[in-house]
């Protein structure tokens, strides 16, 4: 038998369409901000890093006029600048005004709850912990909202927090994070610190969780998954690592381009997802080169309604209602 034939996938194949997927809220207010600067202001219109953690979404923003930049020293003074959906620092912001820019801040708004959270436990002299992964432009906007916050990463971080046992220690949460790895790291967080102040209301967001259980509910069902997202993307690769856990083949794709027939080999179930970053258009190109390779039955399978929408900042006018939000 030859490898093309080895690796070809089954003549029939059923998709299982998790629900809900791609994008949440927060991403769909942030491109929705770009957008509406364009064309309001015309172009260019600086965007301090990705807007969104897409590159299909990046490079079509670029295509109309979107500038990305990483270093306000690369804006014009006076120009029109916007901060992406993961939030800035405090020095940012600073920098911004001192710079004459005019902003609009696309920073998504369950983001500015933690930022205000941080500001509050500074307020009160806790001793600030931030769980996240290291270099994530949320997490260094959010670690940037006072002095003194500590990084941690792995439960194995916690002992080597310089706090004494007795210390009143409070902590928040990148938003996008596995549930399951935060509450590890939590756990191991009260056990070591019994004073612990939590969150009155846990930091991952609502579309992160709703769609890693929609992985959950759907990777025992299939043989494979795959999870159309960038590989910059923090909530997309977790979700990967959700289908993984429950002993799942899972790959991400950028885009169907990256779809691989031989990850379909002895597979007779297929399960998709979207992050919270990735255009449902990019799902259903996946399907149709699914469709190619075999695929005859697609069905979404049921899951929480997401009916969510944050209002845009003033002096940009009213939300576009073209865009869908939480594909179901």
């Amino acid at each position: 038998m030859s490898i093309e034939a080895a690796a070809a996938p089954p003549a029939m194949l059923d998709v299982l369409l998790a629900s809900p997927r791609g994008f949440c809220a927060g991403v769909d207010r942030a491109i929705d901000i770009v957008e509406r600067a364009l064309d309001l202001f015309g172009a260019p219109i600086y965007v301090r890093h990705e807007i969104v953690h897409n590159t299909t979404v990046v490079q079509s923003l670029r295509a109309k006029g979107a500038v990305f930049v990483d270093d306000l020293v690369d804006v014009p003074t006076g120009s029109t600048l916007v901060f992406s959906a993961h939030g800035v620092s405090q020095a940012v912001r600073r920098e911004a005004e001192s710079r004459g820019l005019k902003v609009f801040d696309a920073t998504c708004p369950l983001v500015t709850k933690v930022h205000v959270e941080v500001a509050k436990m500074c307020r009160e002299g806790l001793h600030l912990v931030m769980i996240g992964h290291a270099g994530h432009p949320e997490v260094e906007g959010t670690m940037g909202q006072a002095e003194g916050v500590h990084l941690v990463q792995t439960p194995e971080d916690v002992p080597n927090l310089p706090f004494p046992p007795d210390a009143e220690v409070a902590y928040v949460t990148q938003t996008t994070l596995s549930v399951d790895d935060a509450s590890a790291i939590v756990t191991a967080l009260r056990a070591r610190y019994p004073r612990l102040r939590e969150p009155k209301k846990q930091d991952i967001c609502y579309a992160t969780q709703n769609r890693q259980d929609a992985v959950k509910l759907m990777a025992p069902q299939v043989d494979v998954v795959i999870v159309v997202g960038s590989p910059s993307s923090s909530n997309s690769n977790r979700l990967r690592e959700v289908a993984a856990r429950l002993d799942r083949p899972a790959y991400m794709v950028d885009t169907a381009n990256d779809l691989q027939a031989a990850w379909l080999h002895g597979a007779a179930r297929v399960g998709v997802t979207a992050g919270a970053s990735a255009p449902e258009q990019l799902v259903q190109q996946v399907i149709d080169r699914l469709r190619e390779l075999g695929a005859r039955n697609v069905r979404n399978l049921e899951g929480v309604a997401e009916r969510v929408q944050f209002p845009l900042p003033k002096g940009l006018g009213a939300k576009s209602p073209q865009r869908v939000t939480g594909s179901s």
